[in-house]
């Protein structure tokens, strides 16, 4: 099977470019592909794992992949998707960010021996000379076709219209492809839904500029049963990286997942075996939650490791009580098999805290405002009166409780907004 038909079957294609070439392209060839990721943050989020996943099944099928930062473009940026104008970063910022995302792509693509690329645009943009470049690239262009594309549409009817300096950035982003195709035979682009645009515009600049067919490939923009744009969450993104979003709860973020999304996520963000996954479509109940269970931990076990997915397994045994994972279900996961029973665990998030500052001092009202279970003071009243916050497993009846010995167990105090929200306050 052709990778190009792995990611059909997986429901990562939403639309690509001359469909039977791309498809004899890739089956004849080890092709380099690429995605362009913007750096204007250190960590990237659940929404580009679509992107991320499609290069690493790339990867897995022989090819290399490139991830292109957009140092250069991200000095400008991309007006897709948005509605309002980006906020510009600095060079520094650039650098730091930079490190950041390849750190968490390592998780998911081997950069060793050059089997993938982490490239930054900045290299050949920063050095362009403007009439050079309006006349050697800018002729290309047709202003009446690029004002009819989606990202410029939306920006154009916004409030703050479309800035000169985001008009150009079909043109930067047509211009990487010409250049990863002229120095990498790079002749691949893929990205979301949004960058359709963008894409074509680079092929055609290839086609006119190297005399060379190029292709492209877009993904759909993921929401979840609800309607809600895949990795938003109450508390916002749900960033790949450890230190903002922890392993513990980006498998929460996985486990409770809508019944009706299992299936669909198994597929796009794990490596199992599509045959094992069409076996549990009819899954009820018990037995679904149990292939829920699965879908995070080798979801975080892509992004975090084996260590971090065990871990945080075994915490969430620990506070959701004890569960059952079939030798028969899924087999290809390495989750391990059996019933998991509840165990001491340090995954849950905590905070330590010295006893005489919590105990016979504190209102309960400011401790789940510290843990950060509550964004604020009036949010945390509103969860107290709605009955949502629990001490220990026991509700808490007046947002003016001060906690006490009673509250200890152990040395700790587990607090619990909601059904699914945990925070362990450890006393010293």
């Amino acid at each position: 099977m052709s990778v190009l038909s792995v990611l059909q079957e997986r429901g990562f294609i939403e639309d690509l470019t001359h469909t039977q070439e791309l498809e004899d392209y890739l089956s004849n060839n080890r092709i380099t592909c690429y995605i362009g990721f913007d750096p204007t943050a250190s960590s990237l989020h659940v929404g580009s794992l679509v992107c991320i996943m499609a290069l690493a099944h790339m990867q897995k099928n022989g090819h290399r992949p490139i991830a292109l930062v957009g140092g250069g473009t991200g000095l400008i940026g991309d007006p897709s998707g948005k509605t309002e104008l980006r906020k510009i970063i600095t060079h520094d910022q650039i650098e730091e960010n930079k490190a950041g995302l390849r750190n968490q792509l390592s998780h998911f693509l081997d950069f060793s021996a050059d089997k993938a690329l982490l490239i930054d645009n900045a290299d050949w943009l920063t050095k362009l000379e403007y009439i050079p470049f309006l006349r050697d690239i800018g002729r290309h262009f047709s202003v009446n076709r690029m004002i009819k594309a989606e990202s410029y549409k939306a920006r154009m009817e916004s409030d703050d219209g479309l800035t000169f300096i985001e008009f150009n950035y079909m043109l930067l982003q047509a211009y990487d492809f010409m250049q990863l195709a002229k120095t990498h035979d790079c002749l691949l682009q893929m990205g979301g839904s949004d960058q359709w645009g963008n894409i074509v515009a680079g092929i055609d600049l290839v086609r006119r500029t190297l005399k060379k067919q190029a292709f492209g490939i877009t993904f759909p923009l993921i929401t979840t049963a609800s309607g809600i744009k895949m990795g938003k969450t109450h508390k916002g993104a749900v960033w790949l990286d450890a230190e903002r979003f922890s392993p513990y709860e980006y498998y929460q973020f996985w486990v409770n997942c809508d019944d009706a999304d299992v299936v669909k996520f198994l597929k796009l963000f794990t490596f199992l075996p599509m045959d094992q996954i069409q076996q549990i479509e009819n899954l009820e109940g018990v037995g679904l939650n149990k292939a829920k269970a699965i879908l995070a931990y080798e979801a975080t076990k892509i992004c975090h490791g084996e260590k971090q997915a065990r871990k945080s397994l075994e915490a969430t045994v620990c506070v959701f009580g004890s569960i059952e994972i079939p030798i028969d279900l899924l087999t290809a996961s390495s989750i391990p098999r059996g019933t998991h029973r509840a165990v001491k665990d340090d995954s849950i998030p905590s905070s330590i805290y010295k006893g005489d500052d919590v105990i016979g001092s504190m209102q309960a009202v400011d401790l789940f405002t510290q843990s950060g279970l509550c964004r604020s003071k009036s949010d945390a009243r509103r969860l107290i009166s709605q009955g949502g916050a629990y001490i220990n497993g026991e509700r808490v009846a007046n947002f003016d409780r001060i906690l006490n010995e009673k509250d200890i167990n152990g040395t700790e105090i587990l607090l619990r907004a909601g059904k699914k929200k945990y925070h362990k306050i450890i006393l010293n």
